[in-house]
């Protein structure tokens, strides 16, 4: 019938096996296969009942999104489920691994559902920006009832098979695949069982059209955190007109919907983001075939913040950890904040009851250095500075084992001065983990000068198993996150000095999406840290000092850019801030102008994109995709933007190095001239997204 799909006849009962490595996606090849085999089971007389299954190491895990935006090749997927729903023989969709979007959507159209216990099964469509656009906004909330299917829909969560199966998603949890499959549909035909068509049975969907809050309260639940994104309110739309309109309209307002949605800059921003995030794991510049480091324990120095939400991040994986500090209150301290974490996420329902004393009994807490000798990968997470860095580096060589690898969680420093304390530099890298470790996805992994290649992708390969999106980086003051991010946080002081107000500057970048301003985000960290290190450089910032002298540190004072109500984290303006910029404008004789919302917004991000360009000339990223990435798991850029090299993109380069130009020529600040590949792609008419050449950094 078809290379990908194949039909065997196990006495009465016809077997229908898709074998598309390596996740089985719903190519033409694939619906293709399907319908034909389909329809020769259905024809062939001997054939009572028909199984649909998957070799490999998952049932069918989705469309083929390399196929999205292509004509499309017949036939299409909603062709083949009728085939399927109206077969007057019993199809039972016989499930591992995981049934994802299309799969699911696949599983639905079968009269029966059967899966091995491991089995996950979601429709995930909006994490890409798109809706389920084969039936499953319409088929699960019958199978499921409308509360279930709006979390599964809208929120594009997974559920596991016991779950499935306590909600009627699925009929059985069976042994094998293939097997239960058969012995299921045996079962079936032996009782004559009536055919369940999902399109048909709307008992599930009774309590919702009686009383529609069911659904309004599910869909408010689901869309809680969904700022500024379109997909979520239109599956929710869609799973409506299940419970409003009969079958056939509801696949039409789905069907009309998906299209919508499909051809948005916020769905294509969001597809780039999903292969971008794939891409990055890819290193360029190491030799094929290079393995990782076996590493089965971690030791961390420092429980600090940082170290205590990097030891959780790897508990939360299973692998154990050996936390090390200086002096026994500090790590008393580090451990009661873990533990207190874990039991507050437990609390919520967020982790198992049992899960807070599982994971706190993978973490060692110790005091002394002398104690990594048994770890394969060592995690500095100390102060950041280059002599305690150092200091500690050069004692890592008396004590950890040969072949270790040497991390140090460095935000700035460079790598190259940190290996050169120790005997090994073949063995030192960054991994610059984001705060908090624990929640934060973003592990920008750091490749110094004379990192091995096995040291380089042992880091990748644990920092992917440690659920953290790893992205190579090269040597450079900031790395590529913070590099850029003080090139805003250069313009948001200015601004300050030519009339805008704090409140001003961070509601424009709240407004594009990001998830807090550059003033709002300085408060939280503290005003005193910058305040500190200005001084010990001899730098002079005039507002953020004034600000600081007079005791305003940010939220921990109750008092910085913003005024915070006792207990209370939300930033209020306050006109004494307004009253001190002034009388600082007043004493440095500056007249204060009005400035523009679209000035600042220019002004926050084109900087940040022209030293992204720098960033890729230098090769310091091997992507622009992998700035972007950087950015969208390590500060929160908006998902449906695609990261700051994509947005570039989408607003054009030109545009950009023309605004650069001018905005280097008002304010006096040639920082903001264009990047010499910036300037050189604007005048080519191309964009970011053509530089497809690999480089030194990954």
């Amino acid at each position: 019938m078809s290379e990908v799909v194949k039909l065997e006849r196990h006495d009465n009962i016809a077997v229908v096996t898709v074998n598309s490595p390596p996740v089985n996606a719903l190519s033409a090849a694939v619906r293709g296969g399907i319908f034909e085999c389909i329809k020769s089971a259905i024809a062939d007389t001997q054939v009572q009942g028909i199984v649909l299954t998957c070799d490999g190491r998952t049932f069918i895990a989705g469309a083929d999104i390399t196929e999205f935006g292509k004509p499309p090749k017949p036939p299409g997927l909603a062709e083949v489920l009728s085939l399927m729903e109206d077969s007057p023989k019993p199809i039972v969709a016989a499930i591992h691994g995981n049934a994802l979007g299309g799969g699911l959507e696949v599983a639905l159209a079968c009269h029966y559902r059967v899966a091995t216990k491991d089995a996950k099964l979601g429709l995930p469509e909006v994490k890409l920006g798109l809706l389920p656009g084969a039936g499953g906004t319409q088929r699960l909330p019958r199978a499921v009832g409308p509360e279930l299917a709006v979390k599964m829909i809208v929120g594009g969560d997974p559920i596991s098979a016991p779950e499935a199966l306590k909600h009627g998603l699925i009929e059985e949890i069976v042994e094998g695949p293939a097997s239960g499959g058969v012995a299921f549909a045996r079962k079936l035909v032996a009782e004559k069982r009536p055919l369940r068509r999902l399109r048909d049975d709307n008992s599930k969907l009774a309590a919702a059209k009686a009383d529609r809050s069911i659904f309004t309260n599910a869909v408010a639940a689901m869309t809680k955190k969904a700022r500024g994104l379109e997909a979520p309110f239109a599956a929710a739309d869609a799973v409506g007109a299940a419970i409003d309109l009969p079958f056939d309209e509801g696949l039409k307002k789905e069907r009309e919907g998906f299209l919508k949605l499909v051809s948005s800059d916020q769905s294509k921003a969001q597809r780039y983001a999903f292969f971008a995030e794939r891409e990055a794991a890819k290193i360029a510049g190491v030799p094929e075939g290079t393995k990782p480091r076996n590493v089965a324990r971690v030791a961390i120095l420092g429980a600090g913040t940082m170290g205590g939400g990097i030891a959780m991040s790897f508990a939360n994986a299973g692998i154990p950890v050996t936390l090390i500090e200086t002096a026994e209150e500090q790590l008393k301290r580090g451990m009661g904040i873990m533990q207190k974490n874990y039991e507050a996420t437990a609390a919520r329902g967020g982790i198992p009851a049992d899960a807070p004393a599982k994971r706190m009994a993978l973490i060692n807490g110790v005091v002394g250095i002398e104690n990594i000798g048994d770890a394969d990968l060592v995690i500095e997470a100390v102060f950041e500075t280059m002599a305690v860095k150092k200091e500690v580096f050069g004692k890592l060589d008396q004590y950890a084992k040969p072949g270790a690898v040497l991390a140090s969680n460095t935000s700035y420093l460079n790598i190259d001065e940190i290996a050169k304390a120790t005997k090994r530099p073949q063995d030192v890298l960054g991994m610059h983990f984001f705060s908090p470790a624990n929640v934060m996805k973003l592990c920008e992994i750091v490749r110094a000068d004379k990192t091995a290649p096995d040291a380089l992708v042992t880091a990748v390969s644990i920092a992917r198993k440690i659920a953290k999106v790893p992205a190579v980086v090269g040597v450079c003051d900031g790395f590529v996150g913070n590099r850029m991010l003080a090139q805003r946080g250069k313009q948001a002081e200015k601004l300050l000095f030519e009339g805008a107000l704090p409140q001003q500057v961070d509601a424009v970048v709240t407004k594009f999406g990001m998830p807090m301003g550059p003033f709002a985000m300085g408060d939280l960290a503290g005003l005193d840290i910058g305040w500190r290190s200005r001084k010990d450089r001899g730098i002079k910032s005039e507002i953020a000092d004034a600000l600081c002298e007079a005791g305003r540190f940010g939220q921990k004072t109750g008092k910085g850019y913003y005024k915070y109500e006792a207990g209370s984290r939300s930033a209020l303006p306050d006109p004494e801030v307004e009253k001190l910029i002034d009388e600082t404008l007043a004493r440095l004789g500056r007249k204060k102008r009005a400035v523009s919302d679209d000035e600042i917004l220019e002004r926050m991000m084109y900087p940040m994109i022209n030293e992204g360009a720098k960033i890729l000339e230098e090769g310091i990223a091997a992507r622009p995709s992998d700035i972007d990435v950087v950015w969208l798991y390590g500060y929160g850029w908006p998902i449906y933007r695609g990261g700051p090299m994509f947005w570039a993109d989408t607003v054009g380069l030109k545009h950009i190095a023309d605004r650069l130009a001018f905005y280097a020529k008002e304010t006096n600040d040639p920082s903001l001239e264009p990047a010499p590949l910036l300037k050189k792609l604007a005048g080519e008419g191309k964009t970011f997204a053509s530089l497809a050449t690999p480089s030194k950094a990954a």
